[in-house]
């Protein structure tokens, strides 16, 4: 049974990958610090599971994370904690800088010190995966797409951050040999994701028939990748990626926002009719843009299909009709978050 550290497990992406883990026979020891985009209901099915172990701690405390290898021994270890809403980073970047480059910082020094204790084969196993976005290379124009040799030209002090981060991990790689591999990921949806993102947002207010927010003209282009696509994309990259690489991760589904909107609308009337019969898409109105706000991003994902044989399985048609109704079906989940009961009970949190 392989072992895996699991920074940030408790957040979307992150809360994904240790459930899935977890139910492929995988033991992992999950690291949150549980802020606002922790929530522990997303892992209230792997309570007293023997193969999860929850730790309430920062990626910054190099005691505690240096405790945990030494003490689990993990095989890999996978870096999701970060903040990561553009918006809260145009409101507070310091937050973004502390997290994303000061606790990365600190956690690739103890993956250092770690790595550099081991012998035989668990020094040759060990990896260090870092996960991250496709917005640290900025903004395209209305044709190409980004790749892994796409020069970094970060936009917001979020994608600075993370920017930052990404250049950390390849220079411990170059200068001290810490086995380490990167992904820059497209816009995720799914399951579990909070409610301050598009397609969440957009659904929790369409059923409270609230006002739909649609920055500026809502033009921008996004390339959406389903949580599950990229949970086995970063699977993937763990069992045969090259050390020091980095593989871009995409869902190969360029849509303008506006058009995610409407879809999302569309959906609703089908499933969840308003009373007054009106079409959810009669609540779109559009708000003053966004500072900064890049108009366009792609991933080129060919590296990962060539080398690694990865292709997303999902169409975005069936993963945004299979996110609309698990919110639908997930109303306490999502209830819980906007109320804020969800960081109230915080039940059989280890230290």
């Amino acid at each position: 049974m392989p072992t895996w550290l699991v920074t940030g497990g408790a957040g979307f992406i992150g809360g994904n990958f240790v459930l899935d883990a977890v139910a492929r026979g995988v033991r992992v020891v999950n690291l949150d610090a549980l802020t606002y985009a922790g929530n522990l209901d997303t892992l209230a099915s792997l309570r007293n599971n023997p193969r999860h172990v929850f730790v309430n701690g920062d990626i910054g405390d190099r005691a505690l994370v240096s405790r945990l290898l030494a003490e689990h021994r993990p095989d890999a270890v996978f870096n999701f904690a970060a903040e990561s809403h553009v918006d809260r980073s145009i409101d507070g970047p310091a937050a973004f800088v502390q997290t994303n480059v000061v606790g990365t910082l600190a956690l690739l020094e103890s993956m250092r010190d770690h790595w550099a204790s081991l012998h035989g084969n668990e020094a040759d196993v060990f990896r260090f995966l870092h996960v991250s976005t496709d917005e640290v290379y900025g903004a395209l124009g209305e044709t190409g797409r980004f790749t892994e040799a796409s020069p970094y030209a970060p936009n917001s002090p979020y994608a600075a951050s993370k920017a930052a981060s990404d250049h950390l991990v390849r220079a411990f790689h170059h200068t001290y040999g810490v086995p380490v591999l990167t992904t820059n990921c497209s816009n995720n949806y799914g399951p579990w994701q909070f409610p301050e993102k598009l397609i969440p947002l957009v659904i929790a207010k369409a059923l409270a028939g609230e006002l739909l927010p649609v920055y500026g003209d809502g033009l921008q282009v996004r390339d959406w990748l389903f949580v599950a696509d990229h949970c086995a994309a970063i699977r993937a990259v763990l069992a045969n990626g090259r050390v020091g690489e980095t593989y871009n991760v995409g869902g190969d589904a360029e849509r303008r926002n506006l058009d995610v909107v409407e879809a999302i609308c569309g959906l609703l009337d089908a499933r969840r009719p308003r009373a007054d019969g009106q079409p959810h898409s009669t609540l779109i109105r559009f708000v003053a843009d966004r500072p900064g706000h890049d108009r366009r991003y792609a991933i080129d994902a060919g590296k990962l299909r060539a080398e690694l044989g990865w292709t997303p399985e999902y169409s975005f048609e069936r993963g945004l009709a299979e996110t609309v109704d698990w919110y639908l079906a997930h109303q306490d989940w999502v209830g819980r978050v906007l109320d804020g009961s969800y960081r109230l009970e915080r039940i059989g949190v280890a230290a």
